[in-house]
């Protein structure tokens, strides 16, 4: 069983690093809420029967997991290290990403945890129906859900490059 769920997680390993990224600002964050969601994905395995997607059922977790984690974390003040909050000095990389990629991150991580999830699983490719089950709502409230979310994404986007 151990070897079939470690495969498992070498198939898919994606999936986690994308919602750890979307959850987690700092290295350190995001190496916890990775392990948290591994220890939530081996508790589940020996329930899981293939009655959906594995990715859905990865989806479905780690999503849950890095919600309760955020859930956990608000009202907790954010650790700033001492030199970013001092000075503020932009970050001079050569491989730095493009600027519409960079503000359409920005804009998402003014969104909520769920909105979140909603808009990664999204721009993952993945259909209304899977994004359903991975999210436990209706095929419906998925459209309703992302149609608002996309006109807050451009409202947050146009006020930003204002």
């Amino acid at each position: 069983m151990e070897k079939e769920f470690v495969s498992l997680l070498n198939q898919h390993p994606g999936i986690l690093y994308k919602v750890c990224s979307l959850y987690c600002q700092e290295p350190d964050d995001r190496k916890d809420l990775f392990q948290e969601i591994v220890l939530q994905l081996w508790k589940a395995y020996p329930a899981f029967k293939s009655e959906s997607a594995v990715t859905t059922w990865m989806y479905r977790i780690a999503l849950n997991t890095a919600i309760s984690n955020y859930r956990k974390k608000v009202g907790k003040p954010q650790a700033v290290s001492f030199s970013e909050l001092e000075f503020q000095i932009p970050d001079l990389k050569d491989d730095a990403p493009d600027e519409e990629l960079s503000l359409l991150y920005a804009s998402i991580e003014q969104l909520s945890p769920v909105e979140k999830a909603v808009i990664t699983l999204y721009l993952d490719d993945n259909s209304y129906d899977e994004m359903a089950a991975i999210l436990g709502i209706s095929k419906s409230n998925v459209g309703v859900k992302l149609n608002r979310i996309k006109t807050k994404l451009e409202r947050i986007i146009k006020s930003t490059t204002r």
